[in-house]
């Protein structure tokens, strides 16, 4: 919705895997806020920033966690006005002042907009999507990384009936059911898939299973040359992974394009690190040793996962998924010497690949632990670069440029936190965003 000088952001809420119980915080506060329907942060457009409109297509994302409930993610320009964010509460005339140490300063809050106005539509296309090119949507979209799951009760009831991971995954009517369930309570603007990086792994030989309280075992485990030359490439993967289509083209038809629906997959060196070790490790002594004593065989086993990746995010897009996410999610394992030897290069041959035969289909590259390679990382080609919350969003902005989309980052804790910090700690992440 064009709003005169107002310029609406998109951010995102991304959970990791210690947040288990986060989101009933914060449904807890939606309901609190019952009146709103919506959250918006409003950012103010300068002569700079409209200098730039002829790149609409580049905006900048800044993903934050917002106080009432699912508060919308946004995607935003960046702008040296981030300090003339308009501030409205959204509670019924909740104002005030505080920073982070309890001393007394100026709350950047959160513009709330429930007019029917807001709700009209300029495109056939899902809000996500048009944020992303940079329309001027009608109000700012959110989805979380970690949307299905354990901090549903319904899922827990569904884990009683169906107790192992792969059925749940792996069985189309349970995948379509779990991925709508925040989707039918929350509605976020994004629907991703219910799945696991390492679903695409049998069909290039590598069995596992996920174990409760101790998460996936692979039982034979790729160390060696011979064992990269052993395995299968992804020729078919309607073949070889039958339950992807059916999945992906069931959520399509459910969300009927109310959201935007999400694939997504582990990137090369993640996948690699997990199946050389043949178990989550946080030191991957398996694999830094192949590493550095055996370097060819960790160069051809990313080559061969690579080119298996491509081919399982094109077949993703194929079956429906508008915007598919790279997760790096053991990036934070390499320095900064190693991820631009054994990471990154590997992510951009996926990224390559799949741009050449779907260009318009938006990529994300996600690196956990990407501070410290943030320079690097500037170099992907992916459309948007996810960034976890220990990055500074002030100097990833200063690095990427005014320009770029950025997705991240705020601390999900923080939903622990009073409504008050809440509000502060997201004005605070979208005017380091903003702040180009």
């Amino acid at each position: 919705r064009k709003a005169g000088n107002e310029l609406h952001l998109f951010t995102q809420l991304s959970f990791d895997s210690s947040c288990a119980g986060v989101l009933t915080t914060v449904v807890y506060i939606g309901r609190h806020l019952k009146h709103v329907q919506y959250l918006a942060l409003r950012l103010h457009r300068t002569d700079r920033l409209r200098r730039h409109r002829r790149h609409r297509h580049r905006c900048t994302m800044s993903a934050v966690a917002s106080a009432c409930g699912l508060a919308p993610p946004a995607l935003h320009r960046s702008t040296r006005a981030a300090n003339h964010i308009s501030s409205r509460r959204a509670a019924s005339g909740a104002g005030g002042r505080a920073t982070a140490g309890g001393a007394q300063g100026p709350l950047r809050a959160v513009q709330v907009d429930t007019s029917a106005a807001a709700e009209a539509v300029t495109s056939q296309d899902p809000l996500m999507l048009r944020t992303i090119r940079g329309e001027d949507v009608e109000r700012p979209p959110i989805w979380m990384m970690r949307q299905a799951g354990r901090y549903m009760k319904i899922y827990q009831d569904l884990c009683k009936k169906h107790p192992t991971f792969r059925e749940r995954s792996e069985t189309v009517e349970l995948a379509v059911e779990i991925s709508l369930q925040p989707w039918r309570a929350f509605k976020p603007d994004g629907v991703i898939m219910f799945s696991d990086i390492l679903t695409p792994l049998p069909a290039l030989g590598i069995d596992f299973d996920v174990i409760k309280g101790k998460g996936p075992l692979i039982s034979n485990p790729v160390r060696c040359m011979a064992d990269v030359k052993a395995l299968r490439t992804l020729d078919d993967p309607d073949a070889s992974l039958p339950f992807i289509r059916e999945t992906l083209s069931a959520l399509r038809s459910e969300v009927d394009g109310q959201s935007t629906l999400l694939g997504f997959i582990g990137t090369p060196w993640t996948l690699a690190a997990y199946s050389m070790e043949g178990k989550s490790d946080r030191h991957l002594l398996h694999t830094k040793q192949i590493m550095h004593q055996d370097p060819a065989t960790l160069h051809a086993y990313l080559a061969h996962l690579s080119d298996a990746l491509a081919v399982y995010v094109c077949h993703q897009i194929d079956c429906g998924a508008q915007v598919i996410q790279l997760f790096d999610s053991w990036a934070h394992h390499l320095s900064p010497q190693q991820f631009a030897e054994f990471s990154l290069p590997y992510s951009e041959r996926v990224i390559a690949t799949v741009k050449a035969k779907y260009p318009d289909t938006p990529l994300i590259f996600h690196a956990n632990g990407g501070v410290g390679k943030l320079a690097m990382i500037k170099t992907s080609a992916a459309d948007v670069i996810g960034l976890d919350w220990n990055t500074s969003m002030a100097e990833a902005r200063e690095i990427f440029g005014p320009d770029r989309i950025l997705q991240g980052n705020m601390d999900p804790m923080y939903l622990f936190a009073s409504e008050e910090r809440i509000r502060h700690e997201v004005a605070n992440n979208v005017a380091d965003a903003g702040s180009g």
